[in-house]
């Protein structure tokens, strides 16, 4: 399960079920209603969704727009719907829909915070040899 840190969580949450779908499956509130942890699922995954709350746990946005890892959420409905979806709730798309070597139609998107999102649906079954036959690289341990 990924943890996303945001400087204001519960913008992200609304914003998160309004893009993506995304539904909140656990909210935690302090006293003073501000959410202390949560939980959206799409389908089987599931995406913590929290607070800044050290200085390593940070929103791109309080870092300069700097990412070190980005969530990817795999759909099995329309990806391009999917990402008309995400572009007209304010995600910026990074790289347009587009059908990979090994069978996946993905597209990257950028949420207001700065994190990297990409989203992929399985479109056509390709073995692994296809795969290398079509990019050239060498593949190993392809289920």
């Amino acid at each position: 399960m990924s943890a996303v840190s945001y400087r204001d969580p519960r913008a992200a949450l609304a914003f998160l079920e309004a893009a993506f779908g995304f539904e909140i499956s656990m909210l935690i509130e302090d006293d003073a209603a501000n959410v202390v942890h949560s939980e959206m699922r799409f389908g089987d995954a599931v995406v913590m969704v929290g607070s800044e709350w050290s200085e390593d746990h940070k929103s791109p946005a309080s870092i300069g727009g700097k990412n070190t890892q980005s969530v990817h959420v795999q759909i099995d409905t329309d990806i391009d719907a999917h990402c008309e979806r995400a572009r007209a709730a304010g995600f910026e798309i990074l790289a347009e829909p587009e059908t990979q070597f090994y069978g996946d139609r993905t597209y990257r998107s950028r949420d207001p915070e700065g994190h990297i999102w990409t989203v992929g649906q399985t479109v056509q079954a390709v073995t692994r040899e296809q795969a290398a036959a079509a990019t050239g690289l060498k593949i190993t341990g392809w289920v």
